[in-house]
Formats: structure tokens, C-alpha cells, sequence
């Protein structure tokens, strides 16, 4: 059992298995719990669990600590390529597991920040190719929309929500791990 959230998960940790041996740990920068059990061939397999943990993700080397990102600054102030009304309110991505997980995994690397001055919402996101979104709201009006880059990040996570809030349950709990 591993107290660290990894991604991949290290091969050496399989070698290391024997055979019917079980393997638990995280996906690095998610909730997502993966077990597998070691096959007498060295394969393993598993499944993403139901229940739900948080582990710092391993670090080395240059990534420790992490510094903060140039686009983050760009994010919070400047006027997106892509200015739209959203749907759904504005909240904090990062309390979130569920939706920050699944967000995650399909954008590897996104960073989530999430500030509340006098009324007034904003959340943004940010992702190592440069792109980056914004949106801000007071009460419960439709947000404002800013996104910049290759990658409409807000749009990911509307998507991302509107099929949590359709089955109230995202697609990755209980999927096959080979």
C-alpha cells in the first residue's frame, strides 16, 4: 500500500509484487484509488475503487517544491480570446475531488485556484501548454467566461459536471485497471 499518489504507477512496484500479491495506492493529483492484483504472468489487474482517498503526489528533483506557473497571473487579470456566459456557478474546482480527479485526468497538470472578495467568485484554471480560463460571478448570476489557449479548460469541466449532475456518479469509478 502506497501513502503517495503516483502516475504512472512504478514499474518497480509491480516487479516487486509477487504473484497474487495486491497492490493499493492514488493517481497522483486525484481522489482516485486503483488496487490490482499481480497475475502469474507479471501483469496485473485491477480496478478504480468507489471510495475515495488523497495522497500527496511523489516529487523529485526540479518539481520540489513546485513554483507557480507565469500563465496563473495571466489567468486571474487578462481578457480571454473566448469570453462566454456559463451555466452552472462558480466554485472552488480544487474542494471538488470528484470533478478536480476527472478534470485531472483528462487535462494532466491542470491547476485550479479559487478566490471570494466582497461577494464576488472567481475560480481559474491553468495548464502547462499555456492555456487558461476564468470565470467570475456575484450571487447566483451566470458567470463570466474567459479562456485563452489551445485547450478551453472551463468548457472541459461544464462537460465534466453536466455528466456528473446527468448519472451522479463519474465514469471512471469501478473501471477496469489493466
Amino acid at each position: 500500500m502506497a501513502t503517495v499518489g503516483v502516475r504512472p504507477v512504478p514499474a518497480s512496484w509491480l516487479a516487486a509484487l509477487r504473484p497474487s500479491g495486491r497492490l493499493v495506492t492514488t493517481i497522483g493529483s486525484t481522489s482516485l484509488i486503483v488496487t490490482a492484483e499481480k497475475q502469474q504472468d507479471g501483469s496485473a489487474v485491477g480496478r478504480v475503487e468507489w471510495d475515495r482517498a488523497g495522497f500527496m503526489r511523489t516529487r523529485h528533483g526540479a518539481d520540489y517544491p513546485p513554483g507557480p506557473r507565469e500563465n496563473f497571473a495571466e489567468a486571474r487579470e487578462q481578457d480571454g480570446e473566448d469570453v462566454t456566459t456559463g451555466p452552472d456557478p462558480v466554485f472552488d474546482v480544487e474542494q471538488a475531488w470528484n470533478l478536480a480527479s476527472i478534470l485531472d485526468i483528462m487535462v494532466p497538470g491542470v491547476l485550479c485556484g479559487y478566490a471570494e472578495d466582497a461577494g464576488l467568485r472567481t475560480a481559474w484554471l491553468e495548464n502547462p501548454d499555456g492555456s487558461w480560463a476564468r470565470a467570475t460571478t456575484v450571487g447566483s448570476d451566470p458567470p463570466r467566461v474567459h479562456q485563452w489557449g489551445s485547450r478551453r479548460l472551463w468548457d472541459t469541466l461544464d462537460e465534466i459536471r453536466a455528466y456528473w449532475l446527468q448519472y451522479g456518479e463519474l465514469p471512471v469509478r469501478g473501471a477496469h485497471v489493466p
